[in-house]
């Protein structure tokens, strides 16, 4: 079964990480939670989320695809994370498949695995570059790396992730079943 790790710290977007975990374990991938300070990561507007185990545990070369949520506090926490950052550049150096929405394009950008187009949430782009920043599109894949704007998007963005893993087929299917208009 191809895995993808979904690492939380304290911070995270809670709308966007639930999203990534519930579209992507319903399209059939194995999806590891991994906290990054401790096993139970408290979400941006104080939603505690318990998770599988921490990332200290996580063998990079069991993993087809890495996800980040945004939310401002937690992605900081993952640009500075050096377990994180050297998961990011492990990930790429592999060419495996790299994702992140919301503020989280920033943790990319910091272990210099952001690819040249991207989007993400509207001002994070400031903090990033301006190059290569689309605003008008909800998800740009760029390669092996995925980008998303924010909460809004990211039931689109979980199945595109389903999508490029599990196939076309999978994804109209899961669309159809959770009643999406991506």
């Amino acid at each position: 079964m191809n895995q993808i790790l979904v690492p939380l710290a304290n911070g995270f977007e809670e709308i966007e990480a639930i999203s990534i975990i519930d579209i992507c374990r319903r399209g059939g991938l194995d999806v590891i939670v991994a906290g990054v300070d401790d096993k139970t990561a408290m979400g941006a507007h104080n939603i505690p989320i318990v998770t599988d185990c921490l990332i200290t545990d996580v063998n990079v070369d069991d993993l087809d695809m890495i996800v980040l949520p945004g939310g401002w506090g937690g992605t900081k926490v993952l640009a500075e994370n050096i377990t994180v950052q050297s998961l990011l550049k492990q990930m790429q150096e592999d060419g495996k498949l790299i994702g992140a929405i919301c503020a989280a394009p920033y943790a990319l950008d910091a272990a210099g695995v952001l690819n040249d187009n991207y989007t993400c949430y509207p001002s994070i782009e400031n903090k990033i570059r301006l190059e290569g920043y689309s605003s008008d599109q909800n998800i740009v894949i760029d390669g092996k790396v995925m980008t998303s704007q924010g909460v809004g998007t990211a039931i689109c963005f979980a199945l595109e992730i389903v999508k490029k893993i599990k196939g076309d087929d999978t994804y109209q299917a899961l669309k159809k079943e959770i009643l999406a208009v991506c």
